[in-house]
């Protein structure tokens, strides 16, 4: 009964993962024409993307970074984790409960980029930063493309049992796609703050979904008018 509730509740969300996946891609091209600043995070980007295609593909890394999440996303809810498995391309994390956003969480927050901000807001605490924002920039463009191509590969590639303990793979993929596009979002408002309105963003996927249910249950009504007539 729980998994089909989540079934219907990841229907009812398809409307707004389209809008808010088209949204999010507008915002991107508005950042990144501007060349002159994306340029940095683009190129990182685009560093990871050639290492990875062409030379190395980080498993271990990845999987140390998909299992710490799990981890630090379970004791964040106060879930006790009794242990970490970390192997190159595989691991675990044993812990007393779980539930959705735990499992869901390393397939939407991107590890290393988050870490990399820790540690340049960090040593921002103590210490100038400012002259060294273009490598800030570009290491959260290799991260973040790391965890992109990343994450497609493993659900692509395996069969993860976390989207069936999720609540299915239906639910699974409409939470990992919202997941990563809010990030996505928060990220590039972070990064290029004047050209990212966050608001404007959220008024702009609510309004389309709210259109699209209205016609769709006006035409659901309209039909059971008709058929009952």
């Amino acid at each position: 009964m729980k998994n089909f509730l989540k079934l219907f509740l990841a229907f009812l969300l398809l409307p707004l993962v389209f809008f808010t996946v088209a949204e999010v891609c507008g915002t991107c091209w508005n950042v990144f024409a501007d060349l002159q600043n994306a340029i940095g995070f683009l190129a990182g980007a685009a560093l990871y993307a050639v290492i990875h295609f062409s030379v190395y593909q980080f498993d271990r890394m990845y999987v140390f970074g998909h299992e710490t999440t799990h981890a630090v996303a379970a004791m964040l809810f106060g879930f006790r984790v009794h242990d970490i498995s970390v192997k190159k391309d595989s691991g675990h994390v044993k812990m007393d409960r779980c539930n959705a956003t735990v499992i869901l969480a390393p397939y939407f927050i991107p590890f290393y980029a988050l870490l990399t901000g820790i540690i340049y807001v960090g040593i921002g605490l103590f210490w100038p930063v400012e002259n060294y924002r273009s490598v800030f920039i570009f290491s959260v463009g290799f991260f973040m493309a790391f965890h992109g191509v990343q994450t497609c590969k493993t659900l692509w590639e395996t069969q993860q049992p976390d989207l069936k303990m999720a609540g299915g793979n239906l639910f699974s993929v409409v939470m990992i796609v919202l997941g990563n596009m809010l990030v996505l979002s928060l990220v590039l408002k972070c990064l290029f703050p004047q050209r990212v309105e966050l608001l404007e963003m959220a008024r702009g996927v609510f309004n389309s979904t709210y259109n699209t249910w209205k016609i769709v249950i006006n035409y659901i009504i309209d039909r059971l008018i008709s058929a009952q007539g």
